[in-house]
Protein backbone atom coordinates (compact mmCIF):
# COMPACT_ATOMS: atom_id res chain seq x y z
CA UNK A 1 0.00 0.00 0.00
CA UNK A 2 1.20 3.43 -1.26
CA UNK A 3 3.06 5.59 2.15
CA UNK A 4 0.65 8.48 1.33
CA UNK A 5 -2.47 6.41 1.80
CA UNK A 6 -2.03 4.36 5.18
CA UNK A 7 -4.41 1.36 5.68
CA UNK A 8 -3.47 1.86 9.67
CA UNK A 9 -6.46 4.95 9.33
CA UNK A 10 -9.18 2.17 8.93
CA UNK A 11 -10.00 -0.35 11.44
CA UNK A 12 -11.99 -3.17 11.08
CA UNK A 13 -15.63 -3.82 12.00
CA UNK A 14 -16.48 -5.47 15.52
CA UNK A 15 -18.82 -7.82 15.49
CA UNK A 16 -21.67 -8.95 16.85
CA UNK A 17 -21.04 -11.67 19.50
CA UNK A 18 -24.07 -14.32 18.57
CA UNK A 19 -23.80 -17.99 19.78
CA UNK A 20 -25.86 -20.74 18.40
CA UNK A 21 -26.72 -18.61 15.23
CA UNK A 22 -29.90 -20.39 13.41
CA UNK A 23 -29.75 -18.12 10.16
CA UNK A 24 -27.22 -20.26 8.30
CA UNK A 25 -29.21 -22.84 8.35
CA UNK A 26 -32.35 -21.81 7.03
CA UNK A 27 -33.55 -21.60 3.21
CA UNK A 28 -35.62 -18.42 2.09
CA UNK A 29 -38.99 -20.31 1.16
CA UNK A 30 -41.06 -17.23 0.42
CA UNK A 31 -41.10 -13.30 -0.35
CA UNK A 32 -40.81 -10.81 2.30
CA UNK A 33 -43.04 -7.26 2.28
CA UNK A 34 -41.84 -5.06 -0.33
CA UNK A 35 -40.94 -0.92 -0.18
CA UNK A 36 -40.11 0.95 -2.94
CA UNK A 37 -38.06 4.12 -1.72
CA UNK A 38 -37.35 4.90 -5.70
CA UNK A 39 -39.40 7.80 -5.24
CA UNK A 40 -38.06 8.97 -1.76
CA UNK A 41 -34.56 7.61 -1.08
CA UNK A 42 -33.72 6.80 -5.06
CA UNK A 43 -35.18 10.59 -5.99
CA UNK A 44 -33.15 12.46 -3.45
CA UNK A 45 -29.98 11.12 -5.11
CA UNK A 46 -30.22 11.79 -8.61
CA UNK A 47 -28.22 14.92 -9.32
CA UNK A 48 -31.49 16.11 -11.44
CA UNK A 49 -34.36 15.15 -9.19
CA UNK A 50 -37.32 13.66 -10.78
CA UNK A 51 -40.13 16.03 -12.59
CA UNK A 52 -43.71 15.25 -11.83
CA UNK A 53 -44.17 13.77 -14.50
CA UNK A 54 -41.45 11.62 -14.19
CA UNK A 55 -42.53 10.79 -10.41
CA UNK A 56 -45.84 10.26 -11.50
CA UNK A 57 -44.47 7.18 -14.43
CA UNK A 58 -42.09 6.13 -11.69
CA UNK A 59 -45.27 5.72 -9.26
CA UNK A 60 -47.14 4.03 -11.85
CA UNK A 61 -44.80 1.64 -12.84
CA UNK A 62 -44.33 0.88 -9.23
CA UNK A 63 -48.18 0.19 -9.02
CA UNK A 64 -48.09 -1.99 -12.16
CA UNK A 65 -45.50 -4.45 -11.24
CA UNK A 66 -47.15 -4.75 -7.89
CA UNK A 67 -45.53 -3.33 -5.42
CA UNK A 68 -47.94 -2.63 -2.33
CA UNK A 69 -45.87 -0.33 -0.40
CA UNK A 70 -44.32 2.76 -1.63
CA UNK A 71 -42.54 5.52 0.07
CA UNK A 72 -43.70 8.60 -1.82
CA UNK A 73 -41.53 11.03 -0.62
CA UNK A 74 -39.85 13.59 2.05
CA UNK A 75 -42.45 16.13 2.02
CA UNK A 76 -41.16 18.40 4.38
CA UNK A 77 -37.44 18.41 2.60
CA UNK A 78 -39.51 20.31 -0.58
CA UNK A 79 -42.10 21.74 -1.49
CA UNK A 80 -41.74 19.18 -5.07
CA UNK A 81 -41.98 16.23 -2.55
CA UNK A 82 -45.30 18.02 -0.85
CA UNK A 83 -47.27 18.72 -3.81
CA UNK A 84 -46.52 15.56 -5.28
CA UNK A 85 -47.78 13.44 -2.61
CA UNK A 86 -51.06 15.82 -2.28
CA UNK A 87 -51.56 15.24 -6.22
CA UNK A 88 -51.64 11.56 -5.42
CA UNK A 89 -54.23 11.86 -2.65
CA UNK A 90 -56.29 14.27 -4.20
CA UNK A 91 -56.70 13.19 -8.10
CA UNK A 92 -57.09 9.30 -6.22
CA UNK A 93 -54.20 7.60 -7.88
CA UNK A 94 -53.74 5.08 -5.14
CA UNK A 95 -54.97 1.62 -5.38
CA UNK A 96 -57.30 0.25 -2.72
CA UNK A 97 -54.69 -2.83 -1.71
CA UNK A 98 -51.41 0.26 -1.65
CA UNK A 99 -49.70 1.75 1.56
CA UNK A 100 -47.86 5.07 0.73
CA UNK A 101 -45.15 6.56 2.88
CA UNK A 102 -43.77 9.46 3.90
CA UNK A 103 -40.28 10.21 6.01
CA UNK A 104 -40.29 12.34 8.58
CA UNK A 105 -37.37 12.99 10.95
CA UNK A 106 -38.16 13.32 14.64
CA UNK A 107 -39.10 17.08 15.07
CA UNK A 108 -42.37 18.40 16.14
CA UNK A 109 -42.93 21.12 13.53
CA UNK A 110 -42.14 18.38 10.82
CA UNK A 111 -44.17 15.68 12.13
CA UNK A 112 -46.85 18.03 12.51
CA UNK A 113 -46.48 19.09 8.82
CA UNK A 114 -46.14 15.32 7.43
CA UNK A 115 -49.08 14.46 8.73
CA UNK A 116 -51.11 16.80 6.97
CA UNK A 117 -49.52 15.90 4.07
CA UNK A 118 -50.83 12.85 4.49
CA UNK A 119 -54.45 14.29 5.60
CA UNK A 120 -57.27 12.07 3.15
CA UNK A 121 -54.53 9.30 2.34
CA UNK A 122 -56.62 5.59 2.37
CA UNK A 123 -53.73 3.98 3.86
CA UNK A 124 -50.69 6.00 5.04
CA UNK A 125 -47.22 5.20 6.64
CA UNK A 126 -45.43 7.76 8.80
CA UNK A 127 -41.78 7.15 8.66
CA UNK A 128 -39.99 8.44 11.75
CA UNK A 129 -36.31 8.35 12.24
CA UNK A 130 -33.23 9.89 14.21
CA UNK A 131 -29.89 9.11 14.23
CA UNK A 132 -29.04 6.19 17.32
CA UNK A 133 -24.99 5.32 16.46
CA UNK A 134 -22.51 6.76 18.45
CA UNK A 135 -20.14 8.83 15.55
CA UNK A 136 -23.26 10.92 15.26
CA UNK A 137 -24.84 11.52 18.62
CA UNK A 138 -21.06 12.77 19.26
CA UNK A 139 -20.15 14.73 16.17
CA UNK A 140 -23.49 15.84 14.47
CA UNK A 141 -25.86 16.04 17.34
CA UNK A 142 -23.89 16.75 20.29
CA UNK A 143 -25.97 14.23 22.45
CA UNK A 144 -25.80 11.31 25.04
CA UNK A 145 -27.94 8.04 24.34
CA UNK A 146 -30.77 9.16 27.16
CA UNK A 147 -31.18 12.67 24.91
CA UNK A 148 -31.15 10.26 21.92
CA UNK A 149 -33.86 7.87 23.18
CA UNK A 150 -35.86 10.24 24.83
CA UNK A 151 -36.11 12.28 20.86
CA UNK A 152 -37.39 8.78 19.79
CA UNK A 153 -40.26 8.93 22.13
CA UNK A 154 -40.84 12.88 22.29
CA UNK A 155 -41.19 12.05 17.79
CA UNK A 156 -43.49 8.86 18.37
CA UNK A 157 -45.74 11.05 21.13
CA UNK A 158 -46.34 13.32 18.86
CA UNK A 159 -47.00 11.35 15.70
CA UNK A 160 -49.74 9.76 18.03
CA UNK A 161 -51.14 12.99 18.58
CA UNK A 162 -51.02 14.30 15.68
CA UNK A 163 -52.49 11.44 13.83
CA UNK A 164 -55.02 10.81 15.82
CA UNK A 165 -56.23 14.57 14.89
CA UNK A 166 -55.63 14.44 11.03
CA UNK A 167 -55.66 10.96 10.24
CA UNK A 168 -58.73 9.16 11.32
CA UNK A 169 -60.37 8.99 7.91
CA UNK A 170 -57.96 6.59 6.76
CA UNK A 171 -56.06 3.48 7.68
CA UNK A 172 -52.70 4.61 9.66
CA UNK A 173 -49.45 2.59 10.09
CA UNK A 174 -46.20 3.98 11.96
CA UNK A 175 -42.64 3.05 11.51
CA UNK A 176 -39.65 3.83 13.09
CA UNK A 177 -36.17 3.68 12.51
CA UNK A 178 -33.13 3.88 14.41
CA UNK A 179 -30.74 5.69 11.69
CA UNK A 180 -27.30 4.14 11.11
CA UNK A 181 -28.51 1.16 13.33
CA UNK A 182 -25.67 -1.52 11.59
CA UNK A 183 -23.43 1.05 13.53
CA UNK A 184 -25.27 1.42 16.42
CA UNK A 185 -24.54 -0.24 20.11
CA UNK A 186 -26.80 -3.17 19.75
CA UNK A 187 -28.06 -2.58 23.42
CA UNK A 188 -28.93 0.88 22.56
CA UNK A 189 -30.65 -0.18 19.19
CA UNK A 190 -33.00 -2.50 21.28
CA UNK A 191 -33.50 0.68 24.16
CA UNK A 192 -34.84 2.62 22.03
CA UNK A 193 -37.06 0.23 19.99
CA UNK A 194 -38.28 -0.44 23.16
CA UNK A 195 -39.37 2.78 24.53
CA UNK A 196 -40.99 4.07 21.29
CA UNK A 197 -43.15 0.84 21.31
CA UNK A 198 -43.83 1.67 25.07
CA UNK A 199 -45.50 5.19 23.47
CA UNK A 200 -46.96 3.25 20.57
CA UNK A 201 -48.08 0.51 22.33
CA UNK A 202 -49.07 -1.99 19.00
CA UNK A 203 -51.33 -4.54 19.19
CA UNK A 204 -52.96 -6.62 16.52
CA UNK A 205 -54.80 -3.62 15.35
CA UNK A 206 -52.24 -1.21 15.95
CA UNK A 207 -49.04 -2.87 14.51
CA UNK A 208 -45.16 -1.37 13.87
CA UNK A 209 -42.83 -1.02 11.99
CA UNK A 210 -39.70 -1.63 13.02
CA UNK A 211 -37.17 -0.71 10.26
CA UNK A 212 -33.45 -1.67 10.80
CA UNK A 213 -31.07 0.70 7.82
CA UNK A 214 -27.51 -0.26 6.83
CA UNK A 215 -27.44 3.32 6.23
CA UNK A 216 -23.64 3.20 5.60
CA UNK A 217 -22.46 -0.24 4.67
CA UNK A 218 -19.39 -1.08 6.77
CA UNK A 219 -19.37 -4.74 7.69
CA UNK A 220 -20.03 -7.97 6.61
CA UNK A 221 -23.31 -9.60 5.19
CA UNK A 222 -22.97 -12.27 8.00
CA UNK A 223 -22.31 -9.28 10.59
CA UNK A 224 -25.63 -7.64 9.32
CA UNK A 225 -27.53 -11.11 9.42
CA UNK A 226 -26.45 -11.71 13.22
CA UNK A 227 -27.68 -8.69 14.52
CA UNK A 228 -31.15 -8.71 12.79
CA UNK A 229 -31.24 -12.68 14.77
CA UNK A 230 -30.14 -10.81 17.78
CA UNK A 231 -33.02 -8.34 17.95
CA UNK A 232 -35.48 -10.93 15.89
CA UNK A 233 -34.42 -13.13 19.54
CA UNK A 234 -34.70 -9.92 21.79
CA UNK A 235 -37.64 -7.80 20.44
CA UNK A 236 -40.59 -7.52 23.15
CA UNK A 237 -44.16 -7.71 21.65
CA UNK A 238 -42.22 -9.23 18.41
CA UNK A 239 -46.24 -10.79 17.20
CA UNK A 240 -46.73 -7.11 16.58
CA UNK A 241 -43.62 -5.83 15.02
CA UNK A 242 -42.71 -6.06 11.14
CA UNK A 243 -39.10 -6.25 10.96
CA UNK A 244 -37.62 -4.44 8.64
CA UNK A 245 -34.44 -3.99 6.88
CA UNK A 246 -33.32 -0.88 4.72
CA UNK A 247 -29.65 -1.57 2.83
CA UNK A 248 -27.52 -0.11 1.20
CA UNK A 249 -24.64 -1.20 -1.33
CA UNK A 250 -20.96 0.54 -0.14
CA UNK A 251 -19.51 -2.28 0.44
CA UNK A 252 -21.04 -4.38 -2.78
CA UNK A 253 -22.38 -6.42 -0.99
CA UNK A 254 -26.24 -5.24 -0.17
CA UNK A 255 -27.91 -7.93 -1.71
CA UNK A 256 -26.10 -10.85 0.33
CA UNK A 257 -26.80 -8.77 3.55
CA UNK A 258 -30.55 -8.47 2.42
CA UNK A 259 -30.49 -12.30 1.71
CA UNK A 260 -29.03 -13.37 5.07
CA UNK A 261 -31.05 -10.53 6.85
CA UNK A 262 -34.62 -12.64 5.66
CA UNK A 263 -33.07 -16.04 6.80
CA UNK A 264 -32.59 -13.93 10.14
CA UNK A 265 -35.91 -13.31 10.98
CA UNK A 266 -35.95 -10.04 8.27
CA UNK A 267 -39.72 -9.97 7.19
CA UNK A 268 -39.74 -6.35 4.95
CA UNK A 269 -37.08 -5.00 2.54
CA UNK A 270 -37.22 -1.52 1.44
CA UNK A 271 -34.90 -0.99 -1.83
CA UNK A 272 -34.83 0.76 -5.22
CA UNK A 273 -35.28 -0.88 -8.52
CA UNK A 274 -31.87 -1.28 -10.53
CA UNK A 275 -30.05 -0.32 -6.94
CA UNK A 276 -29.92 3.85 -7.50
CA UNK A 277 -29.93 5.54 -4.59
CA UNK A 278 -27.06 7.53 -2.33
CA UNK A 279 -23.52 6.87 -3.15
CA UNK A 280 -23.44 3.05 -3.89
CA UNK A 281 -27.61 2.77 -4.17
CA UNK A 282 -30.13 1.14 -1.95
CA UNK A 283 -30.43 -2.63 -2.41
CA UNK A 284 -31.86 -3.86 -5.96
CA UNK A 285 -35.09 -5.00 -5.51
CA UNK A 286 -34.66 -5.78 -9.15
CA UNK A 287 -31.80 -8.58 -8.22
CA UNK A 288 -33.21 -9.71 -4.74
CA UNK A 289 -36.97 -10.34 -6.68
CA UNK A 290 -35.02 -11.98 -9.44
CA UNK A 291 -32.39 -14.43 -7.26
CA UNK A 292 -35.68 -15.61 -5.26
CA UNK A 293 -37.71 -16.63 -8.72
CA UNK A 294 -34.49 -18.13 -9.80
CA UNK A 295 -35.20 -20.53 -6.80
CA UNK A 296 -38.73 -21.31 -7.28
CA UNK A 297 -39.78 -18.77 -4.80
CA UNK A 298 -42.60 -15.86 -6.38
CA UNK A 299 -41.66 -12.26 -5.25
CA UNK A 300 -45.02 -11.04 -5.38
CA UNK A 301 -43.31 -8.87 -8.57
CA UNK A 302 -44.16 -9.26 -12.45
CA UNK A 303 -40.86 -8.69 -13.90
CA UNK A 304 -41.84 -10.39 -16.67
CA UNK A 305 -40.92 -7.30 -18.92
CA UNK A 306 -37.69 -6.51 -17.80
CA UNK A 307 -36.60 -4.24 -20.64
CA UNK A 308 -39.96 -1.72 -20.57
CA UNK A 309 -38.89 -1.94 -16.51
CA UNK A 310 -35.84 -0.80 -17.47
CA UNK A 311 -36.58 1.61 -19.92
CA UNK A 312 -38.50 3.73 -17.48
CA UNK A 313 -36.38 3.43 -14.40
CA UNK A 314 -33.83 4.84 -17.01
CA UNK A 315 -35.86 7.61 -18.50
CA UNK A 316 -37.11 8.55 -14.42
CA UNK A 317 -33.74 8.82 -13.26
CA UNK A 318 -32.01 9.79 -16.21
CA UNK A 319 -29.43 7.21 -15.27
CA UNK A 320 -28.35 4.36 -17.57
CA UNK A 321 -28.74 0.35 -15.77
CA UNK A 322 -25.31 -0.73 -16.51
CA UNK A 323 -25.14 -3.54 -19.63
CA UNK A 324 -23.90 -6.10 -16.73
CA UNK A 325 -26.30 -5.55 -14.23
CA UNK A 326 -27.90 -8.98 -12.70
CA UNK A 327 -31.22 -10.00 -14.59
CA UNK A 328 -31.61 -6.58 -16.61
CA UNK A 329 -28.76 -5.64 -18.09
CA UNK A 330 -28.40 -5.43 -22.02
CA UNK A 331 -25.78 -8.22 -22.10
CA UNK A 332 -26.38 -10.16 -19.27
CA UNK A 333 -28.18 -13.00 -21.38
CA UNK A 334 -25.51 -13.25 -23.82
CA UNK A 335 -22.13 -15.43 -24.05
CA UNK A 336 -19.28 -14.23 -26.32
CA UNK A 337 -17.16 -17.05 -25.60
CA UNK A 338 -17.24 -19.77 -27.83
CA UNK A 339 -16.65 -22.43 -25.02
CA UNK A 340 -19.61 -20.77 -23.49
CA UNK A 341 -21.67 -20.84 -26.76
CA UNK A 342 -20.86 -24.08 -27.08
CA UNK A 343 -22.68 -25.51 -23.60
CA UNK A 344 -25.70 -23.36 -24.63
CA UNK A 345 -26.16 -24.62 -27.51
CA UNK A 346 -26.10 -27.98 -26.27
CA UNK A 347 -28.12 -26.69 -22.85
CA UNK A 348 -30.62 -25.75 -25.57
CA UNK A 349 -30.22 -29.54 -27.81
CA UNK A 350 -30.70 -31.66 -24.49
CA UNK A 351 -33.91 -29.14 -23.66
CA UNK A 352 -35.66 -29.99 -26.90
CA UNK A 353 -34.78 -33.95 -26.24
CA UNK A 354 -36.13 -33.88 -22.88
CA UNK A 355 -39.30 -32.63 -24.42
CA UNK A 356 -39.60 -34.56 -27.12
CA UNK A 357 -39.01 -37.64 -24.69
CA UNK A 358 -41.99 -36.49 -22.78
CA UNK A 359 -44.12 -35.14 -24.61
CA UNK A 360 -44.34 -31.93 -23.87
CA UNK A 361 -43.14 -28.29 -24.96
CA UNK A 362 -39.85 -27.26 -24.04
CA UNK A 363 -41.50 -24.44 -21.88
CA UNK A 364 -42.27 -26.88 -19.75
CA UNK A 365 -39.40 -29.02 -19.29
CA UNK A 366 -37.73 -27.63 -15.68
CA UNK A 367 -35.33 -24.98 -16.26
CA UNK A 368 -31.62 -26.47 -16.12
CA UNK A 369 -29.46 -24.41 -18.52
CA UNK A 370 -25.35 -23.84 -18.53
CA UNK A 371 -24.59 -20.26 -17.89
CA UNK A 372 -28.29 -19.21 -18.19
CA UNK A 373 -29.47 -19.13 -13.88
CA UNK A 374 -33.06 -18.34 -15.72
CA UNK A 375 -34.63 -18.68 -19.02
CA UNK A 376 -34.21 -15.44 -20.62
CA UNK A 377 -38.23 -15.09 -22.34
CA UNK A 378 -38.95 -15.35 -18.13
CA UNK A 379 -38.28 -11.62 -18.33
CA UNK A 380 -39.40 -10.69 -21.85
CA UNK A 381 -36.20 -11.14 -23.39
CA UNK A 382 -35.97 -13.39 -26.62
CA UNK A 383 -33.20 -15.97 -27.51
CA UNK A 384 -31.86 -13.93 -30.00
CA UNK A 385 -29.38 -11.89 -28.01
CA UNK A 386 -28.35 -15.15 -25.83
CA UNK A 387 -25.40 -15.92 -28.38
CA UNK A 388 -23.63 -13.03 -30.47
CA UNK A 389 -20.84 -13.80 -32.79
CA UNK A 390 -17.33 -12.45 -32.35
CA UNK A 391 -13.67 -12.94 -32.39
CA UNK A 392 -14.08 -15.11 -29.29
CA UNK A 393 -16.79 -17.35 -30.75
CA UNK A 394 -16.58 -20.99 -31.26
CA UNK A 395 -18.93 -23.44 -33.33
CA UNK A 396 -21.11 -23.52 -30.70
CA UNK A 397 -21.85 -19.95 -31.03
CA UNK A 398 -22.18 -20.34 -34.57
CA UNK A 399 -24.62 -23.28 -34.39
CA UNK A 400 -26.55 -21.74 -31.65
CA UNK A 401 -27.43 -18.60 -34.11
CA UNK A 402 -28.09 -20.52 -37.30
CA UNK A 403 -30.19 -22.71 -35.32
CA UNK A 404 -32.06 -20.32 -33.07
CA UNK A 405 -32.97 -17.98 -35.99
CA UNK A 406 -32.51 -20.00 -39.35
CA UNK A 407 -33.78 -22.97 -38.13
CA UNK A 408 -30.82 -25.17 -39.69
CA UNK A 409 -29.42 -27.41 -36.77
CA UNK A 410 -26.13 -27.92 -38.52
CA UNK A 411 -23.90 -31.18 -38.20
CA UNK A 412 -20.74 -31.35 -35.32
CA UNK A 413 -18.27 -31.29 -38.46
CA UNK A 414 -19.74 -28.27 -40.58
CA UNK A 415 -20.45 -26.40 -37.38
CA UNK A 416 -16.54 -26.52 -36.93
CA UNK A 417 -15.92 -26.31 -40.85
CA UNK A 418 -17.96 -23.14 -40.93
CA UNK A 419 -17.31 -21.50 -37.88
CA UNK A 420 -13.56 -21.21 -39.66
CA UNK A 421 -15.51 -19.20 -41.94
CA UNK A 422 -16.92 -17.08 -39.77
CA UNK A 423 -14.16 -16.65 -37.83
CA UNK A 424 -12.31 -15.58 -40.63
CA UNK A 425 -14.48 -12.86 -41.32
CA UNK A 426 -14.77 -11.22 -37.87
CA UNK A 427 -11.13 -11.13 -37.37
CA UNK A 428 -11.21 -9.21 -40.94
CA UNK A 429 -13.75 -6.64 -39.61
CA UNK A 430 -13.14 -6.33 -36.74
CA UNK A 431 -16.36 -6.38 -35.18
CA UNK A 432 -18.91 -8.47 -33.90
CA UNK A 433 -21.31 -10.06 -36.19
CA UNK A 434 -25.01 -9.80 -36.85
CA UNK A 435 -27.26 -13.01 -36.80
CA UNK A 436 -27.60 -11.30 -40.90
CA UNK A 437 -24.04 -11.59 -41.31
CA UNK A 438 -23.68 -14.80 -40.31
CA UNK A 439 -26.35 -15.77 -42.60
CA UNK A 440 -24.77 -14.38 -45.38
CA UNK A 441 -21.57 -16.11 -44.95
CA UNK A 442 -22.96 -19.53 -44.65
CA UNK A 443 -25.53 -18.55 -47.99
CA UNK A 444 -22.48 -17.63 -49.82
CA UNK A 445 -20.06 -20.65 -48.87
CA UNK A 446 -22.71 -23.72 -48.39
CA UNK A 447 -26.07 -23.19 -50.64
CA UNK A 448 -26.35 -22.85 -54.54
CA UNK A 449 -26.85 -19.58 -55.76
CA UNK A 450 -30.47 -19.17 -56.92
CA UNK A 451 -30.52 -20.51 -60.51
CA UNK A 452 -28.09 -22.38 -60.48
CA UNK A 453 -29.30 -26.31 -60.97
CA UNK A 454 -28.51 -29.03 -58.50
CA UNK A 455 -28.51 -31.90 -60.67
CA UNK A 456 -24.87 -31.79 -60.84
CA UNK A 457 -22.44 -34.75 -60.88
CA UNK A 458 -18.72 -35.62 -61.97
CA UNK A 459 -18.54 -37.09 -65.53
CA UNK A 460 -16.87 -40.48 -65.56
CA UNK A 461 -17.13 -40.37 -61.70
CA UNK A 462 -19.19 -41.55 -58.55
CA UNK A 463 -19.51 -39.16 -55.24
CA UNK A 464 -19.30 -41.03 -51.73
CA UNK A 465 -21.50 -38.63 -49.78
CA UNK A 466 -22.57 -38.78 -45.92
CA UNK A 467 -26.13 -37.01 -45.91
CA UNK A 468 -27.68 -35.59 -42.76
CA UNK A 469 -31.53 -34.61 -43.28
CA UNK A 470 -32.83 -32.15 -41.04
CA UNK A 471 -36.96 -32.27 -41.26
CA UNK A 472 -36.96 -35.39 -43.52
CA UNK A 473 -39.17 -38.21 -42.47
CA UNK A 474 -38.23 -41.66 -42.17
CA UNK A 475 -39.68 -42.88 -45.48
CA UNK A 476 -37.19 -40.49 -46.98
CA UNK A 477 -34.21 -41.73 -45.07
CA UNK A 478 -34.45 -44.88 -45.83
CA UNK A 479 -35.06 -44.52 -49.67
CA UNK A 480 -33.17 -41.54 -50.22
CA UNK A 481 -29.93 -43.64 -51.18
CA UNK A 482 -31.89 -45.56 -53.72
CA UNK A 483 -32.89 -42.68 -55.32
CA UNK A 484 -29.44 -40.85 -55.54
CA UNK A 485 -27.77 -43.90 -57.18
CA UNK A 486 -28.84 -43.15 -60.73
CA UNK A 487 -26.95 -39.81 -60.02
CA UNK A 488 -24.05 -41.31 -59.66
CA UNK A 489 -23.93 -40.64 -56.09
CA UNK A 490 -23.10 -43.28 -53.46
CA UNK A 491 -24.67 -42.51 -50.41
CA UNK A 492 -22.73 -44.02 -47.43
CA UNK A 493 -24.60 -43.11 -44.14
CA UNK A 494 -27.89 -41.17 -43.92
CA UNK A 495 -27.96 -39.39 -40.57
CA UNK A 496 -31.60 -37.91 -39.15
CA UNK A 497 -32.58 -35.39 -37.11
CA UNK A 498 -36.58 -35.15 -36.63
CA UNK A 499 -37.95 -31.52 -36.38
CA UNK A 500 -39.28 -30.54 -32.56
CA UNK A 501 -43.34 -30.95 -33.17
CA UNK A 502 -45.22 -28.00 -33.88
CA UNK A 503 -42.12 -27.16 -37.02
CA UNK A 504 -43.41 -27.13 -40.54
CA UNK A 505 -40.39 -26.36 -42.98
CA UNK A 506 -38.59 -27.32 -45.91
CA UNK A 507 -36.33 -30.01 -45.79
CA UNK A 508 -32.75 -29.28 -45.42
CA UNK A 509 -29.97 -31.70 -46.45
CA UNK A 510 -25.83 -31.47 -45.65
CA UNK A 511 -23.96 -33.76 -47.53
CA UNK A 512 -20.06 -34.69 -46.32
CA UNK A 513 -18.73 -35.52 -49.62
CA UNK A 514 -15.71 -37.65 -49.92
CA UNK A 515 -13.47 -36.20 -52.71
CA UNK A 516 -9.72 -36.66 -53.35
CA UNK A 517 -8.48 -33.32 -51.70
CA UNK A 518 -10.64 -34.71 -48.65
CA UNK A 519 -14.24 -33.97 -46.90
CA UNK A 520 -16.19 -30.98 -48.18
CA UNK A 521 -19.38 -29.64 -47.00
CA UNK A 522 -22.65 -28.28 -48.74
CA UNK A 523 -25.93 -27.55 -47.96
CA UNK A 524 -29.30 -27.54 -49.60
CA UNK A 525 -33.01 -26.31 -48.80
CA UNK A 526 -35.95 -27.74 -51.26
CA UNK A 527 -39.56 -28.93 -50.86
CA UNK A 528 -37.97 -32.32 -52.09
CA UNK A 529 -35.88 -34.50 -49.56
CA UNK A 530 -33.96 -35.64 -52.85
CA UNK A 531 -33.71 -32.31 -53.82
CA UNK A 532 -32.21 -30.93 -51.38
CA UNK A 533 -29.44 -33.94 -51.00
CA UNK A 534 -29.03 -32.70 -54.85
CA UNK A 535 -28.28 -29.25 -54.46
CA UNK A 536 -25.85 -30.22 -51.21
CA UNK A 537 -24.39 -32.34 -53.41
CA UNK A 538 -23.55 -29.77 -56.14
CA UNK A 539 -22.38 -27.28 -53.59
CA UNK A 540 -19.84 -29.91 -52.42
CA UNK A 541 -18.99 -30.17 -56.24
CA UNK A 542 -18.49 -26.50 -56.36
CA UNK A 543 -16.39 -26.16 -53.52
CA UNK A 544 -14.03 -29.29 -53.64
CA UNK A 545 -11.71 -27.73 -56.70
CA UNK A 546 -13.20 -30.81 -59.14
CA UNK A 547 -12.76 -28.73 -62.52
CA UNK A 548 -15.40 -26.95 -64.28
CA UNK A 549 -15.15 -29.40 -66.92
CA UNK A 550 -15.65 -32.79 -65.15
CA UNK A 551 -18.80 -30.68 -63.87
CA UNK A 552 -22.37 -32.02 -65.82
CA UNK A 553 -25.86 -31.98 -64.91
CA UNK A 554 -28.46 -34.73 -65.04
CA UNK A 555 -28.27 -38.72 -64.63
CA UNK A 556 -25.21 -40.62 -64.76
Amino acid sequence: MDASRPVERYSNFTPLVLPGRAWPDRRIVSAPRWLSTDLRDGNQSLANPMSPARKLRMFELLIDIGYKEIEVGFPVASQDDHDFVRLLIEEDRIPDDVWISALVPARDELIERTIQCLSGAPRATLHLYNATAPLFRRVVFGMDREQCRELAVRGTELVKKYADKELREGDFRFQYSPELFNETEADFSLEVCEAVMDVWEPAADRPIILNFPTTVERSLPSVFADQIEWLDRNLSRREHVCLSIHPHNDRGTGVASAELALLAGAQRIEGCLFGNGERAGNVCLVTLGMNMFSHGVDPGIDFSDIDRIRHTVELCNEIPVHPRHPYGGDLVYTSFSGSHQDAIKKGFDDLERQAAEEGSSVDEVPWQMPYLPIDPKDVGRTYEAIVRITTQSGKGGVAYVMNARYGMRLPKELQRDFSTVVQASAELLGAELSPEQVWALFEKEYLLPQGMPGELYVAGGRIAATLHLDGAGEHDARTIGAKLSAWGIDVRTVHRAARPAGQDVESTVYAECKFDAGIVWGAGVDSSVVGAALSAIGVALRRSGVPESMITTGPA
